[in-house]
């Protein structure tokens, strides 16, 4: 019995940090989306703030249907805020700085480091429906599916953008917009094909 209580604590403190990081998910999209100088890249972000509202949504009705409570603070979900909070005061850093292109990287960085914890999360939460029954299982299930798919494109896309940024700002021939998105790149394994097909895609010959 105290195992099961310890373990259902702990699923809930998973929920308590995927919901505030789906809450500085949103404010990090929308400082990202003011840095933003490409306008592909610009688009991309717009529906990436407009899909993790859906997923804040989506968060809150896990709460509702198991009789959490949205508000309720850890030690945990306290530090996953902090490092939201410092994701975004970084940005705002990189703007005052007055160079957009630079900003830009750095927009880009922060938001792969904040969709690298929601992915973890959300993978989590899929692993515990899968090993989980009843309502509880089909709950998060639902909420997985729903998700997933674009909690991977805004992972492995973003990161995408951010290495040919880079690469660009170093003064080496990129792929803009990234492999990633010309490929629609949905899964870790296509990521990686993604990214090894660049050359190709700059014309080159190994």
């Amino acid at each position: 019995m105290a195992k099961q209580m310890r373990d259902q604590a702990q699923l809930n403190e998973l929920l308590l940090q995927s919901l505030e990081t789906e809450a500085g998910g949103m404010k990090i999209y929308e400082a990202a989306v003011s840095c933003a100088v490409n306008e592909d890249l610009k688009k991309e972000w717009n529906e990436y703030l407009e899909q993790t509202t859906t997923h804040h949504q989506v968060m809150m009705s896990i709460f509702e249907e198991l009789g959490l409570d949205p508000e309720e603070q850890t030690p945990g979900r306290q530090v996953v805020a902090h490092l939201g909070a410092s994701l975004l005061e970084a940005i705002e850093m990189a703007k005052a700085a007055g160079d957009p292109a630079a900003a830009q990287i750095v927009a880009a960085e922060c938001v792969v480091l904040a969709e690298t914890k929601d992915h973890m999360n959300w993978e989590l939460i899929g692993r515990a429906a899968e090993k989980l029954s009843g309502p509880i299982a089909s709950t998060l299930a639902k909420a997985y599916e729903a998700v997933e798919q674009e909690e991977d494109h805004h992972l492995y896309h973003t990161k995408g953008w951010l290495r040919e940024l880079w690469i660009e700002s170093l003064g080496f021939p990129a792929v803009l917009p990234p492999p990633e998105e010309i490929k629609k790149v949905e899964t870790a394994i296509g990521a990686s094909r993604a990214e090894q097909a660049r050359d190709d895609m700059l014309g080159r010959k190994h």
